[in-house]
């Protein structure tokens, strides 16, 4: 954490919601261009909202000025309840943007499991809320039926996936990205963690919010 991050305790479906909110620091002149929520990776293989991904897609939204929420899925470090597939943890995901976003812009991003579940958030919110952003990471098309992406949010969307990424195989990302002719960007090598290569995707995250249609 740093200076600019604030502790939360939300109400979920299962109980309290442990979270973290990092505050942008806009420049004199600007203010915050909204509320970015971030999903984690899955909570049975240690996933966590300190997950290094999930803290790398948080600052590049908190330097191109969102605040930015990452919070515990249920049964993970001090949220409630237990793990549900994906079922239950949409929920907390829906729960977690009323309280923290409950009006104005928002964008919504996920790595791996967390892109699953959040590919169905937006799904459930493209038709009543303004989604600026999108971004998926390690997107675990290959373990879980990631809902497609609404046709006009497309341009708003970015899909990163690792060349040699072998938790989820690029070609399963392939596979759902192609009838919806979303484009993909592979980082060359790159594995789901992208171990050495953080400031590469915090890059490509960074330049995606600067071009987005809000920026």
């Amino acid at each position: 954490m740093n200076a600019q991050t604030e502790r939360l305790t939300l109400t979920g479906p299962a109980g309290a919601i442990e979270a973290l909110r990092d505050q942008a620091v806009p420049a004199a002149g600007q203010t915050a261009r909204g509320v970015a929520i971030v999903a984690h990776p899955h909570p049975l293989f240690g996933g966590t909202m300190d997950n290094k991904v999930v803290q790398t897609l948080a600052r590049a939204f908190v330097q191109s000025r969102w605040n930015c929420v990452r919070f515990n899925f249920r049964g993970v470090g001090a949220t409630e309840g237990v793990h549900d597939n994906g079922v239950g943890e949409l929920e907390d995901l829906l729960s977690v943007i009323a309280q923290v976003a409950p009006t104005g812009p928002i964008a919504l991003a996920g790595f791996s499991f967390g892109s699953f579940v959040t590919s169905h958030a937006v799904a459930r919110l493209a038709a009543t809320r303004t989604i600026e952003q999108i971004v998926f990471v390690g997107t675990a098309a290959s373990r879980f039926t990631v809902a497609p992406v609404p046709q006009e949010l497309h341009e708003r969307t970015l899909i990163v996936h690792g060349e040699a990424d072998d938790t989820v195989a690029l070609s399963s990302v392939m596979d759902w990205a192609r009838p919806q002719i979303l484009p993909v960007t592979v980082v060359p090598g790159g594995g789901h963690f992208f171990h050495g290569q953080l400031p590469l995707l915090k890059g490509l995250v960074l330049r995606h919010l600067r071009c987005g249609v809000a920026a």
